[in-house]
């Protein structure tokens, strides 16, 4: 069983395009599948359209009265994951904008039968390619994972911040034994970074694929405040570096 885990807030206009998109994604492939949707306090509908769809496909909403935050959704959507999944399941998070595109999700999964722990889809490989980004959110970004490498190297890894992840559900539930509610402790975006060092304390096998991130096929703008996420994860690597919670 593959368990696609979307954190949505107000995708009203993309969420529906995606899930048709995994449709016909999963029937060429003919896996088992599912999908556990947080619908983050949304006011456009998001919760609703992506509700339409059950009885269609597996699909789970979960929802927060208010709108708690990335960082937040994540959590909600991985612990309902890991507490659902059996050992030898694959969690996939990606984000619900459009710009992760499904067809990569089985890539991602082979690697993982094959042996990895962990896959990042990675904007730092040869292959990738970016449509749609701004150049000075690429060279922030790029900025961020140098300075992430450097601080804290982790074996195949040079994208620590990209949300779309493959991980053994076995590994999860191993990092949830141990963390709980704070298994994502991190606000905004800076969350993917924590959850990252969070799991690599477990010395798991990590490997990352080129993706195609397709920021142009999004239906409204960028939800990141990218100054904030790079404090946020400047603060989160000293505090880290430093042994502070």
């Amino acid at each position: 069983m593959i368990t696609i885990m979307l954190p949505a807030f107000n995708e009203a206009g993309s969420i529906g395009n995606l899930l048709d998109s995994f449709i016909r994604a999963f029937e060429e492939e003919k896996r088992r599948w599912r999908i556990i949707l947080v619908d983050d306090g949304s006011s456009d509908g998001t919760g609703d359209i992506a509700r339409s769809y059950q009885g269609t496909i597996d699909i789970e909403v979960v929802a927060h009265s208010v709108n708690r935050g990335l960082a937040e959704a994540l959590k909600t959507g991985l612990i309902r994951a890991v507490e659902t999944a059996a050992d030898d399941e694959i969690i996939i998070t990606m984000d619900s904008d459009g710009s992760h595109l499904p067809g990569l999700v089985f890539r991602m999964v082979r690697l993982v039968k094959e042996g990895h722990d962990v896959v990042i889809a990675s904007r730092y490989r040869a292959g990738s390619r970016i449509r749609g980004v701004s150049l000075f959110r690429r060279l922030m970004s790029r900025g961020a994972a140098i300075l992430c490498k450097l601080t804290f190297p982790i074996r195949g890894v040079r994208d620590y911040t990209c949300g779309y992840r493959a991980y053994k559900a076995f590994l999860l539930k191993r990092v949830f034994t141990d963390y709980g509610q704070e298994i994502i402790s991190e606000p905004g975006f800076s969350c993917m970074v924590d959850l990252l060092l969070k799991v690599n304390r477990y010395e798991p096998i990590i490997t990352e694929v080129p993706f195609i991130l397709r920021y142009d096929l999004k239906a409204g703008p960028s939800k990141m405040n990218v100054k904030l996420t790079v404090k946020q994860t400047l603060m989160l690597l000293l505090r880290r570096r430093l042994g502070l919670k």
